[in-house]
């Protein structure tokens, strides 16, 4: 493995480890479990889902730092 290889998938790991940190794959997750859960209800949008996931946020701030 070349020098500029190893520097790409170094690169690539630590951008997907922060997108992770930042739940920026909080959707994809999601949409997996309910596919994988079976669950009835019929799946939320993008939009939708992000939109309860800050309301639920606004109204338990006590996981947050500020």
């Amino acid at each position: 493995m070349s020098a500029a290889v190893a520097v790409r998938e170094g690169l690539a790991g630590f951008v997907r480890f922060f997108r992770d940190v930042m739940g920026e794959d909080a959707y994809r997750k999601y949409a997996d479990f309910h596919a994988a859960s079976g669950c009835s209800s019929p799946l939320m949008s993008e939009r939708e889902f992000w939109r309860d996931k800050m309301d639920r946020q606004d109204a338990n701030p006590e996981g947050r730092c500020c």
